[in-house]
């Protein structure tokens, strides 16, 4: 069995709940917490998991000096994700409105994948690639 995921993005969004939302509909995240905040249109704290392994954790951007996590640039964020299907996953993006930053391409070192910009301007580049670990083959 895999260890938990110890890696956790944690993101900044204007709009926190449209973002969770955009999130599953157009990637398949699943929502396990949002903790919302003191108004309709923010979230103090939401996870999301990928069903693949792994999950990013997000938030309502607060400006000023207040907190230091929450007062973070939006949109400014590169994230890569593993996943088995980009070719599904890059209809299911699309369908949603993600703009197509990167079309689905092959890489030199044998990936498969595709990026697009998330409505707040964050680019989530999906595919096959699951990186160099040590003592896996």
């Amino acid at each position: 069995m895999d260890p938990a995921p110890g890696v956790w993005p944690c993101l900044s969004y204007l709009d926190a709940p449209e973002a969770v939302r955009f999130l599953v509909e157009a990637f398949g995240f699943q929502e396990t917490l949002v903790v919302p905040g003191g108004d309709d249109r923010e979230v103090h704290h939401a996870e999301l998991v990928w069903p693949e392994g792994g999950g990013v954790m997000l938030g309502s951007h607060v400006a000023g000096d207040v907190d230091e996590f929450a007062s973070r640039p939006v949109g400014g964020a590169s994230l890569y994700v593993v996943t088995d299907d980009p070719s599904r996953l890059y209809s299911r993006a699309t369908g949603a409105g993600a703009e197509v930053v990167r079309e689905m391409h092959e890489e030199d070192y044998g990936s498969t994948g595709f990026s697009v910009r998330d409505p707040e301007g964050n680019i989530w580049s999906f595919g096959t690639y699951r990186g160099t670990v040590p003592g896996r083959s």
